[in-house]
């Protein structure tokens, strides 16, 4: 069973930065595609960014196109998610994912579809004065 877990949530002021982590312990994510997907309250369930780790091909959704870039490490054993200029619509809790099923889809496609295997617990960003 592949676990996701999250980091690097907290609370941060508008205007300002954090950057999330997502790591599957003991597995290369190599060759899947991983999402950053998040929730807010009162909000349905938005794919932020994708990433496909072959290739590198991203995803942004139009709503953090710009000021969110998502990367990963080498040996892509973690995807990060650089959250720079943050606005308090950006509060929410930010989940992991990653998709081992589907190779072939584009990252656009996993992260509006939301599609995925593996999902973490979530990290919670709140941005606010």
């Amino acid at each position: 069973q592949l676990q996701v877990v999250e980091s690097g949530g907290g609370l941060v002021q508008p205007g300002g930065s954090l950057r999330l982590s997502c790591a599957a312990p003991g597995f290369t994510l190599d060759s899947h595609i991983i999402g950053w997907f998040r929730l807010a309250p009162g909000r349905e369930r938005e794919g932020v960014s994708c990433i496909r780790s072959n290739d590198s091909t991203t995803y942004y959704s139009d709503s953090v196109k710009g000021r969110f870039t998502v990367s990963t490490d080498h040996p892509k054993r973690v995807v990060h998610l650089e959250m720079n200029d943050l606005k308090p619509e950006d509060t929410a809790i930010y989940y992991c994912a990653v998709d081992l099923q589907r190779p072939w889809l584009s990252a656009e496609a996993i992260c509006k579809a939301q599609l995925a295997d593996y999902w973490g617990r979530g990290t919670r960003v709140t941005v606010s004065s």
